[in-house]
């Protein structure tokens, strides 16, 4: 087990997380049933608008992409923090699902959720890594590059 706790690795990598985000629809952004959390889908959102809009491969470039990940796994942090109250009642991250919008011919997938599977080893460890789906699609909501499914461990 990690010795030191999510919360104190956040602080040593200087990271402050942003609000968590408010739904843009008719959902919650976190369902949690007995020890599984469900997050919604993340956004690279700041401030309830997109950070990066537009394709991998076509608007963007894989370095917007794994950056717009980045930016997608910090607010599903803070929707964590939101729900559990602490980043460190968090045992392990099951799965992370990595939807990116591409121009159909890039294959670069899996560096760009590098960028949100990064965060999360720096934050809760390489022991508490998680399976990993990384797909290509043609859009997302809002016109965002990426869109990520978060399922974790958590104490109640």
């Amino acid at each position: 087990m990690s010795a030191v706790s999510a919360e104190a690795r956040l602080r040593e990598l200087g990271i402050r997380l942003p609000q968590a985000p408010q739904p843009f629809g008719a959902y919650v952004e976190a369902v949690q049933t007995d020890g599984l959390l469900f997050l919604t889908g993340m956004l690279p959102i700041e401030n309830q608008k997109p950070k990066y809009i537009g394709r991998i491969g076509k608007e963007l470039n894989g370095k917007d992409g794994r950056e717009a990940a980045y930016v997608a796994a910090l607010n599903a942090l803070a929707v964590v923090r939101e729900h559990l109250g602490s980043l460190d009642k968090v045992t392990r991250i099951v799965r992370l699902g990595v939807y990116i919008a591409t121009s159909g011919d890039n294959v670069d997938h899996p560096q760009v959720a590098d960028g949100a599977s990064e965060l999360f080893k720096d934050v809760f460890g390489a022991d508490k890594m998680s399976a990993r789906l990384v797909i290509g699609v043609a859009s997302l909501p809002l016109g965002v590059p990426i869109e990520l499914e978060v399922i974790l461990e958590a104490k109640a």
